[in-house]
């Protein structure tokens, strides 16, 4: 069974969970986690931890526990999230992709004032929207649209591991997804405005410029994920 429709399923039997039943690692989730933790004595997180499973696997009516559950993912909850999004492009023209400018309206302010056309650079937007959705806690940066802003995010990391916020340099501007893998000379990120949509693309390792971790986004953990170059495109176009 899918990790997220597994947990809010748990969520729901335990009287934790009132969201939609979406199956989407969001706010909702996050909200029934916080109440589940706090109701049993676990550290206030809102992350599905291994301590929080092995507690959801309680029958609330008798105290038998299943069996099973899945293991908890390798990769992080913004990470899971932002698949979701894999594909979604851009819409040539006037026109806008409505998912994009949903992210800046959700966002608020004056990102939802200034971010009305997809013409706009959405990569920064598209990490907000990811962060502020699994992760209501965490400080986002004062511009969430300036990739390099995201230099300045969460905590450094000496090297990248699976879900890690990395930053890039470019001419006239920047960069920021997140870290899927490597091969020998380039990055695999999961970025959006990426050939002016969600993919994974391979990103030149001398253009690095950070690599982050959210601050309320648990104990970062793992190591760096040796992939190959195949099948996977270099980047040439994130504006």
């Amino acid at each position: 069974m899918d990790f997220d429709k597994w947990v809010i399923e748990r969520l729901r039997v335990h009287g934790a969970y009132g969201g939609v039943v979406d199956n989407v690692p969001g706010r909702a989730m996050i909200a029934g986690l916080l109440r589940f933790q706090r109701s049993v004595g676990l550290e206030e997180t809102g992350l599905a931890n291994k301590a929080t499973v092995d507690a959801l696997r309680a029958q609330p009516s008798n105290g038998k526990v299943l069996a099973m559950a899945p293991l908890v993912p390798a990769e992080p909850v913004w990470m899971r999230d932002a698949r979701r999004f894999m594909g979604l492009k851009e819409v040539a023209g006037a026109k806008s992709n409505p998912t994009i400018i949903s992210w800046a309206k959700r966002l608020g302010g004056w990102v939802a004032s200034y971010f009305t056309n997809d013409d706009i650079p959405w990569c920064g937007l598209f990490v907000a929207n990811i962060m502020a959705t699994t992760l209501p806690r965490e400080l986002l940066p004062k511009n969430p649209l300036g990739a390099l802003e995201w230099s300045k995010f969460g905590i450094p990391l000496p090297e990248p591991i699976l879900g890690a916020i990395m930053t890039f340099t470019r001419t006239g501007g920047g960069h920021v997804g997140l870290y899927v893998g490597e091969d020998a000379t380039h990055y695999h990120i999961l970025g959006g405005n990426q050939s002016n949509s969600v993919s994974i693309t391979r990103i030149d390792k001398a253009r690095l410029h950070s690599i982050r971790w959210p601050s309320t986004g648990g104990f970062p953990s793992g190591g760096r994920v040796r992939l190959t170059s195949a099948g996977v495109p270099v980047s040439k176009n994130e504006a």
